[in-house]
């Protein structure tokens, strides 16, 4: 629906409509259904989060059984007619959606991989006596692919809200894919020349994966969030599931890029992963290694470009309500006078979580050989990496069938992940020497290991959905863009201090930053799980249209708020009774528009937003009977009129 430059007029005071109270049983329950579904609604209208506690954990807990009833029998139906077919409907929802970030996790954490084969196979330029290779440009490796990153993700950030969601996946794949082609095919009149074109190819690639972050995030959620007017219960139940899904692909990547070059250096080292290496080893493991990608990424640009053509249909609804074309530099201010704290929670806690996340991957070789202890092999260090990164895995999927909990949900589980973090490293910090002694290096090890759970099982996972879910439509790729951002400063700050710190320093500096984005989240985070983001938009009408105090719908609900946006008051206008008289008018708007459109009146454009199966015949009649508008056509009078006196359909019949 499109309000032009006023936001919906709220509930009728004039008398121009009739009251609610002479709705009949039928229509009531057509709009219940409509405004009030029972995934959010007990029996008696009341929202979950204003049940008590008691009541809500019952409430929950009884749908969320339900639900998982409901999808197991499906998944079920779909083995006994196919039984690859379950695994093909993952392989389309879970796994094409989250390709672009699969690649950034297999290529990014390469560098980690690779460190140490560089080293044993060009000792004089990557080891730690090198003479041949320019030490600044060693070091950039680790951070110059940051760098690019960052770039990537506030410039497709903003062309992605700018351009739409589609071209920027398309932009992102493409580059990418030549940057994948310049790494394969990088090298030098020396070794000091190859580490050059090595750290500037790693540059290019990174502004292609920066820009998965906010396109991949946006597209997933709106994806999931759909056109219609009135919100799916699949997206209301699994919004987040369906965005952390297409996220741990990144963790896949990680996973397969780690068991590639061990098969690759086994095929290219006489089946033997032990050292010395050789140079001619060295190389075709590591090219081959980024040669497979770049197949896939090849074919990532076609799916995008031929398969993608609705990616940014809901941006497009969006911009059409508020009247914008281009950059909507308007939403830019308005998202920074209402929602500017939601931007130190999103970035802030983004930052503290990649000095962890970023700083350890980067790095890893280095915490690993305090496990294993130095060797001339580089074999015990991946395998190790191997098992880190199927715990890391544990941890993606975990949060991804917890995340839309709302017993649990985004806030708790980065905060719990956060505290976790800060709890294992600190311990070690303080007894470095007893946790790395050979009597208990097994308890180092489970810490370790289990950091790496709670990062993903936490704020890894959220930080990527929540940056794009607070915001609104508008707007949502340019935040996510700067929140990742400041997320890479985070990881470009562990690069550069790891450099020159050792390894029990970074015990006692890392914990801290876990501390910090626990307070940051708790105060400035809201949470919304549970949320209908339609709702969001609602508010967001609202607020566009200098009228913030006249919505009252569960937005802005206490649970779903902040607690420095509870205590700004910003919770105060919420009132469950009004809003459910609202939505009726603003529906009976849109009805009245719709019915203008079919009678041919001028100057009714249709609403590419529209959902024709919300106009059940009980919502026409009640409409109908009850307008007073001289602009509806005759023709739809006496329709109305024919359904007072004919219809006795059933609401179930007549719902879609």
């Amino acid at each position: 629906m499109d309000y032009g430059p006023a936001a919906p007029h709220g509930p009728d005071m004039t008398g121009t409509h009739n009251p609610i109270h002479q709705m009949d049983q039928n229509e009531r329950q057509i709009f219940n259904y409509l405004l009030r579904p029972d995934d959010l609604y007990n029996e008696d209208g009341v929202y979950w989060a204003d049940l008590p506690l008691a009541k809500q954990v019952k409430f929950v807990s009884s749908y969320d059984a339900k639900e998982t009833k409901r999808e197991a029998s499906n998944v079920w139906a779909m083995f006994k007619v196919d039984p690859l077919s379950p695994a093909a409907f993952y392989f389309r929802n879970m796994v094409l959606p989250g390709a672009g970030l699969g690649l950034e996790g297999y290529v990014l954490f390469s560098i980690g991989n690779l460190k140490p084969l560089f080293s044993a196979g060009f000792p004089t330029c990557w080891g730690s006596k090198a003479t041949v290779c320019n030490a600044t440009w060693i070091a950039a490796v680790e951070y110059l692919e940051i760098c690019g990153i960052i770039v990537g993700q506030i410039l497709v950030g903003i062309l992605g809200d700018w351009l739409g969601r589609r071209w920027g996946l398309i932009q992102d794949a493409t580059i990418m894919f030549l940057g994948l082609l310049m790494l394969t095919a990088s090298w030098g009149v020396t070794l000091n020349g190859w580490v050059i074109c090595y750290v500037w190819s790693l540059f290019f690639y990174g502004i292609g994966v920066g820009g998965e972050y906010p396109m991949t995030a946006t597209s997933g959620m709106e994806n999931a969030v759909g056109s219609g007017k009135v919100s799916t219960k699949e997206d209301r139940l699994h919004r987040g599931r369906k965005v952390t899904s297409a996220f741990l692909m990144q963790g896949w990547g990680q996973f397969f890029n780690q068991v590639i070059l061990i098969v690759l250096l086994l095929c290219f080292h006489h089946g033997s992963g032990n050292g010395p290496y050789s140079k001619v080893a060295v190389q075709w493991t590591y090219r081959i290694s980024f040669a497979i990608p770049a197949v896939g990424t090849l074919w990532l640009v076609y799916y995008r470009t031929y398969k993608m053509r609705a990616a940014g249909k809901q941006l497009a609804a969006a911009k059409k309500k508020s009247k914008v074309t281009g950059y909507d530099t308007q939403s830019l201010k308005l998202t920074f006078t209402y929602f500017g704290p939601r931007l130190i929670a999103t970035a802030g806690a983004w930052f503290a979580n990649d000095v962890f996340f970023y700083g350890n991957k980067l790095f890893q070789n280095e915490f690993i050989t305090v496990i294993t202890h130095s060797g001339t092999s580089i074999m015990p260090g991946w395998l190790y990496n191997l098992i880190n990164v199927g715990v890391s895995l544990v941890g993606y999927y975990l949060a991804s069938f917890l995340i839309d909990s709302k017993l649990y949900g985004r806030k708790k589980m980065q905060m719990i992940g956060f505290l976790m973090d800060f709890v294992l490293f600190i311990v070690p910090a303080f007894h470095y020497k007893y946790y790395t002694s050979s009597e208990h290096i097994g308890a180092f090890q489970a810490m370790y290991f289990l950091s790496s759970f709670f990062n993903q099982f936490g704020p890894n996972a959220v930080t990527f959905l929540v940056a794009a879910e607070v915001y609104p439509t508008p707007i949502r790729a340019t935040a996510h863009g700067f929140s990742a951002a400041c997320g890479k400063l985070g990881a470009l700050l562990a690069a550069v201090m790891y450099n020159y710190i050792d390894t029990p320093t970074k015990f006692h500096v890392v914990p801290w930053f876990g501390l910090m984005g626990m307070l940051v989240t708790l105060l400035f985070l809201p949470d919304t799980t549970g949320l209908d983001l339609k709702e969001q938009e609602r508010r967001w009408q609202y607020i566009r249209a200098g009228r913030e105090s006249d919505y009252h719908g569960i937005a802005i609900h206490p649970k779903h708020l902040s607690l420095w946006e509870r205590f700004r008051g910003v919770g105060r206008h919420y009132d469950p009774d009004l809003d459910y008289q609202q939505k009726i008018e603003e529906l009976r708007q849109d009805w009245e528009a719709e019915q203008m459109r079919k009678g041919g009146e001028k100057g009714a454009d249709h609403d590419d937003d529209a959902d024709d199966s919300v106009w059940s015949s009980e919502v026409s009649t009640y409409f109908g009977k009850t307008s007073k508008s001289p602009m509806i056509p005759a023709h739809q009078k006496s329709l109305n009129e024919k359904y007072m006196d004919d219809d006795t359909s059933s609401p179930e019949r007549e719902l879609k």
